[in-house]
């Protein structure tokens, strides 16, 4: 099932991806089997609940996970027409920045502490052009405004010890916006920030891709921040994609029993105060996976067949599958 569509060709395409660590002898899988495609120019949220390989599947592309212990095997694993898994890590470095880049959960880790603001927002610049010291300074003092931090200047001589975490997060997406790649991936950039810095964060994303039409890959557990944000969503469970489809299709008539849970646990304005309601059990760890379909133990919809085999993504819908042998009506 393609991420895509006939009108964008997509800028990151992903199909059959694996990904497994090796340990005591054995490799034990993380992700299986995912296929993905993020269209030039859209948004595409990457959901699940924390543990399900979203974030692996985001380094994996951006070829950030060490091998060994990490292997990774795709048979495609293409960023604007280069196969990724075929690049040196040096021609993989010219990559980052340049065509793709990455903002991570917690900036506070994410920067490094004994550098100032500007020195890392002009590292990119350093790697990936030949603007002289004063351009670049130039270059970083204008991303800092447009991202919407106030008095640039001062900024970009602080360690990130002095920023609050909103300031924090603006500086890691002017970094990553350097050099104007082409795609960027936003792991869970919201997660750590106060509920008002967080609508702040997501319109500053939706300005930036609008302005500059760059393509982005929302990685999120918060399927609040996918309809504020997303064309089109991707739902993972336990390391395989089970449901993909437009964002307001997924939203009006999830299919798969899992989303259709996530869904009905997301608090709405008006519904009174009763329980939310939730899925029972929790994420099997990697290792320790059912045969079959991965969800059918916690699923209200399981028949006898769902524990024998794991059902393929398929089309039930307009531009829309699902992972499911008892797919919601």
């Amino acid at each position: 099932m393609s991420g895509g569509s006939a009108a964008a060709a997509p800028i990151l395409e992903i199909d059959g991806l694996e990904i497994g660590f090796r340990g005591e002898g054995r490799v034990t899988p993380m992700v299986e089997g995912v296929s993905l495609a993020v269209p030039a120019g859209g948004t595409l949220g990457l959901v699940g609940e924390s543990g399900c390989g979203k974030s692996i599947t985001a380094r994996a592309v951006m070829r950030l996970l060490p091998e060994p212990p990490a292997l990774v095997r795709a048979r495609v694993l293409r960023l604007a027409g280069r196969d990724l898994l075929g690049l040196s890590e040096r021609a993989m470095r010219a990559v980052r920045g340049s065509i793709a880049a990455m903002i991570f959960q917690e900036p506070m880790t994410s920067l490094n502490p004994t550098w100032t603001v500007g020195f890392q927002i002009e590292e990119s610049l350093r790697l990936h052009t030949d603007l002289p010291a004063a351009a670049r300074r130039e270059r970083a003092l204008e991303l800092l405004r447009r991202v919407g931090v106030g008095a640039p200047e001062r900024r970009l001589a602080q360690y990130p010890f002095e920023l609050s975490g909103g300031l924090r997060q603006r500086a890691m997406i002017a970094m990553a916006l350097a050099c104007r790649p082409r795609l960027l991936i936003a792991d869970e950039p919201t997660t750590a920030l106060d509920v008002t810095v967080q609508s702040q964060i997501l319109d500053l994303l939706a300005d930036l891709r609008a302005e500059l039409g760059m393509a982005i890959m929302l990685i999120t557990h918060d399927l609040g921040v996918v309809a504020e944000l997303c064309d089109r969503v991707a739902v993972m469970y336990a390391g395989r994609i089970v449901e993909e489809a437009p964002a307001t299709a997924l939203f009006a008539r999830p299919r798969h029993p899992y989303t259709a849970g996530l869904l009905a646990a997301m608090p709405r304005l008006g519904q009174g105060r009763g329980r939310l309601a939730t899925i029972p059990g929790t994420v099997p760890p990697a290792g320790q996976r059912p045969a079959g379909c991965v969800f059918h133990d916690r699923c209200a919809r399981s028949l006898p067949h769902c524990a024998a085999e794991a059902p393929a993504l398929t089309p039930v819908g307009p531009d829309h599958a699902t992972a499911c042998w008892n797919p919601q009506p």
